[in-house]
């Protein structure tokens, strides 16, 4: 199998938009641009024309993107590139290539997080190992 997976980093076009599948699912629909600014020889900077993706982000990951991010935050996004294709009712073939999203996060370029962890979904939950604070003065806090 190929591996097709990409970084994409730009900012929100729009907050992410949730729904829940008829099976129950939640996912988010997750827009972004991408602006291509290349430097002149004078040292200017031009603005190029800029690239839209749209990507999708599922269950508990789409929540915690839902309550975190919003229109115009700066992202980095990792994923896998999926290709579709379908007939509209008139008959035209329409196709598209978005992003099946596996990790979503605000850059930190120009912006600070606050980084609350969440309980539940397969990285959390009760099996998580709880952090202590009673280290011995040699000892690795791991």
């Amino acid at each position: 199998m190929v591996d097709n997976t990409v970084t994409i980093v730009g900012n929100l076009t729009a907050d992410p938009e949730v729904r829940v599948t008829d099976s129950g699912a939640t996912l988010a629909e997750i827009r972004i641009a991408q602006n291509k600014r290349k430097r002149n020889s004078d040292g200017s900077w031009e603005e190029g024309e800029p690239m839209y993706f749209q990507g999708t982000v599922w269950n508990d990951m789409a929540e915690n993107a839902s309550s975190s991010l919003q229109k115009g935050m700066r992202v980095i996004v990792v994923g896998r590139l999926n290709y579709r294709s379908w007939e509209t009712q008139e008959g035209q073939n329409r196709s598209v290539v978005d992003i099946a999203i596996d990790e979503i996060a605000p850059s930190l370029r120009w912006a600070r997080a606050n980084i609350e962890r969440t309980s539940g979904g397969s990285t959390g939950g009760s099996d998580t190992p709880k952090a202590r604070d009673d280290f011995e003065e040699n000892e690795a806090p791991f």
